[in-house]
């Protein structure tokens, strides 16, 4: 659909049902649960184990074929933690698995399909239920991980850094740096005399920031009806 047919009240529905589901199902299952954080589609996201902190206005999107999960083993030891700061981005299919410690700092980003782990899972050994060789893994703020990159045991990625789609990071990646490739190298780095807005920056004024949100939604869905969104489902036609 080029546009959204729904009238703006159906919307405004759907949203505090997420949000109502999110609050209900999912914040008991997280040792933290932050303040304004967003879910989109929370019945796709799983969380296994604990504890796993989630930061104030951190935004977790979902969806069927892609579903996010948080998952700390082995469960009955209660040794590994996640922990996730304030105002981040999960994106669809996002996988966060710890069995020492995964901490993320403030306002990063993963893109779909982003793996982290702390762990081999298996001991080359033991392959039973030995989680093998396993070590903290280190996020530091504002760090973009692209699309089905990988975050590998025992790395610390410094502040700011980039990493490329499909990248498998092994090694440390410095603070400010561009890494990509198997294993990711650093690049380049980001351009000192460019200014960096990051989403700790965009979201400081949340009841600001939604009520922007929600004046663009009002005057996008102006004139939209219950019949005219039933038709658009069932009868699409050029320019839906």
């Amino acid at each position: 659909m080029q546009k959204d047919h729904r009238p703006y009240y159906v919307k405004r529905f759907y949203q505090k049902l997420q949000k109502s589901y999110a609050q209900y199902f999912l914040a008991p299952q997280f040792e933290y649960f932050g303040r304004g954080v967003v879910f989109m589609k929370p019945w796709q996201v799983e969380v296994f184990g604990g504890p796993v902190f989630l930061g104030d206005y951190s935004n977790v999107i979902a969806t069927p074929d892609k579903k996010v999960r948080f998952t700390v083993w082995p469960a009955w030891k209660s040794s590994g933690k996640i922990s996730i700061g304030q105002c981040c981005l999960i994106c669809p299919g996002t996988r966060i698995m710890a069995a020492t410690c995964v901490s993320i700092g403030d306002g990063c980003m993963t893109a779909q399909n982003v793996s982290i782990s702390d762990s081999d899972w298996h001991d080359l050994y033991d392959r039973s239920l030995s989680v093998g060789n396993t070590q903290a893994v280190s996020i530091g703020n504002n760090v973009w991980m692209g699309e089905s990159s990988m975050i590998c045991k025992g790395v610390t990625i410094g502040d700011n850094a980039v990493i490329g789609a499909g990248s498998i990071v092994v090694k440390d990646i410095p603070a400010n740096a561009i890494a990509a490739g198997n294993p990711a190298k650093v690049i380049k780095y980001l351009d000192p005399a460019k200014t960096l807005k990051t989403r700790m920056d965009w979201l400081s004024d949340p009841v600001k920031l939604a009520g922007d949100f929600e004046e663009i939604d009002r005057t996008a869905m102006k004139g939209n009806t219950i019949s005219g969104w039933i038709r658009s489902l069932l009868f699409p036609r050029r320019g839906d």
